[in-house]
């Protein structure tokens, strides 16, 4: 496994050399989308990527949880968590990978 992170400047240059954007438009192009994703996840909506995943906002309930150290009780708020499914696609190909 490689320490390598995609970051927005490796989408943009992608963007750049695939589709002959200049680099600026491919970096403002990758801001749009990301923050379009963003948007619509605070909105509650879920964000489908056909053959890729998707993402979606749940709700998750008031608990008591537990300090592991101490052991006391803490409780522990609602809140709003995003979550990734990925699809069966993505599942294949990222398994076809570790077959090397």
């Amino acid at each position: 496994m490689t320490d390598k992170t995609l970051t927005r400047m490796d989408l943009a240059d992608a963007v750049h050399s695939q589709v002959g954007l200049s680099r600026n438009d491919s970096a403002d192009l990758v801001e749009s989308v990301l923050s379009h994703v963003s948007d619509a996840l605070v909105a509650g909506e879920a964000v489908k990527v056909s053959s890729f995943g998707t993402f979606s906002v749940r709700e998750k309930a008031a608990r008591v949880g537990r300090n592991p150290k101490t052991g006391e009780e803490v409780p522990i708020h609602p809140r709003r968590v995003l979550t990734f499914r990925p699809s069966h696609l993505m599942k294949e190909r990222v398994a076809a990978g570790n077959k090397r």
